[in-house]
Formats: C-alpha cells, structure tokens, sequence
C-alpha cells in the first residue's frame, strides 16, 4: 500500500533492479467488494491511500438487486462464449430464464458469467435449457448433465450383474457399485474418455467441462493412448447420443 501510495503522489516509480524513478502518467480504476471504512477502522487497509483512490464513487448494486439485468447479461456471456468456442449461438429456454431469474447470485456476475459459460459448453438441443444451467446449491435435475451422464454410463458399464429380485435396490447404488474396487486413475481415465466422446473430440471443451486446463488434458490423453486407449479424435461422434 505504501509503495502505491508514493507511486500516486509522486507519479513516479522505481523498476524492479532499477537506478533511477521512471515517470508515470496513469490513471487508476480500483474496486472492492469489502466495507472499505470498516478497514480503515480495524487498521487493514491506510486511510491516506483511500482518499488518495477515492476521488470518483461508483457504487455498483448486487446481481440479485437488479433481477432485470439478469437475461441482458447472461445473453451477453451466451453470444461470447459460442462465438469464443466457435458453437452456434442458441437462446435460453423460458424455464432455465426463470432458473436465472430466481438464483440468489452471491458470486455476482462473476458467477453467472461462469454459469452460462458451462451452459453454452454443455448445451446439447436447440436452446440452452434447464440441464445445461447448473446452479451453485441448487438440487440436481431430473435430467442429468452430459458429464453426469457419461459418469453414470461409466458405473453402469463396470457395475457387476444383479438378479432381478435385487435390480430395484441396486439402481439406487450403481454408482457406487460401479467405482468401489476401481483404482482412482481408472475413473478418471473413463470420465475424461466419455466427456471428450461427448464433445465430438474438441480437447478445448472438454477441459472446460472437467475442470481442467487444456495442457492437463492433452498429458492425459497422451498418456492414455501410450496405454493403448481409444482416445477419441476430433469429430468422433458420441456414440450414446448418436
């Protein structure tokens, strides 16, 4: 704080390994989330460097204060990130408008733009519905993510055989059943298998879907077809939606 302080008051700044100040020409546009007076009083943050800042006010409601600007934006974050993905743009779905429009919002836009952001990567019909649009600490939807899907499809193909009589009971536990015994490198090899096959072989969505960054997956892949996996390659249909 000190040295941005100087920095302000003097205009001038000294380079890392420098011998001399370098004149600076700036302007500077701070935010905060925090009760900045309040840090003042408890001694976290230096007062001088808060006039120094605060010359210009802007207080900025919160997402969940300004419910009208909920469509306007998440539209804004759709367009962007189908055109950043080179996917075509598809609108939202009148119930996952209603899905948006009542979510508390306590990331912010920040939260909602990461929201659409998945939804747009996981969007598999005409428009983005309910199923694409997970929300933080809202129940699961009765239809399950593609991911969800694939992890399913994963236990359900290593689950053992049950009778009939023990079918109903088993249903509830195939995941659980199909995972206990396999070694967490193995889960993980089939989800990231299943959730590439289901972004026809695009590494870039598929990272953004598990999580993950591409250099990560890439290693992965790389390693799993040094195995001798079927890796899928760009364009490789999934075939459980084919």
């Amino acid at each position: 704080q000190a040295k941005l302080l100087r920095a302000i008051q003097e205009r001038e700044i000294d380079r890392l390994g420098g011998k001399q100040p370098i004149p600076v020409d700036i302007r500077i546009v701070a935010t905060s989330n925090r009760n900045m007076e309040k840090e003042i009083q408890e001694g976290t943050f230096r007062e001088d460097l808060y006039f120094r800042l605060n010359v210009l006010n802007l207080e900025l409601p919160s997402l969940r204060e300004r419910p009208q600007d909920i469509m306007l934006i998440a539209n804004h974050f759709v367009g962007k990130y189908s055109e950043a993905n080179g996917l075509p743009r598809k609108p939202i779905s009148d119930e996952a408008a209603k899905q948006l429009q009542n979510h508390h919002w306590r990331g912010n836009v920040r939260e909602l733009e990461n929201t659409m952001h998945r939804a747009v990567l996981l969007c598999t019909g005409d428009e983005i519905d309910t199923n694409a649009v997970m929300l933080t600490g809202a129940k699961p939807q009765s239809t399950a993510s593609p991911v969800a899907q694939a992890a399913d499809r994963v236990a359900a193909q290593n689950a053992p055989r049950e009778s009939a009589a023990d079918a109903d009971d088993a249903a509830a536990n195939i995941t659980a059943s199909g995972l206990v015994g396999r070694t967490v490198a193995e889960v993980e090899r089939d989800l990231i298998l299943e959730t590439l096959s289901h972004t026809l072989g695009n590494r870039t969505h598929a990272a953004n879907i598990l999580g993950i960054s591409i250099r990560t997956l890439r290693n992965k892949l790389k390693q799993y077809a040094d195995d001798g996996a079927d890796v899928p390659g760009p364009g490789d249909a999934d075939p459980a939606m084919s």
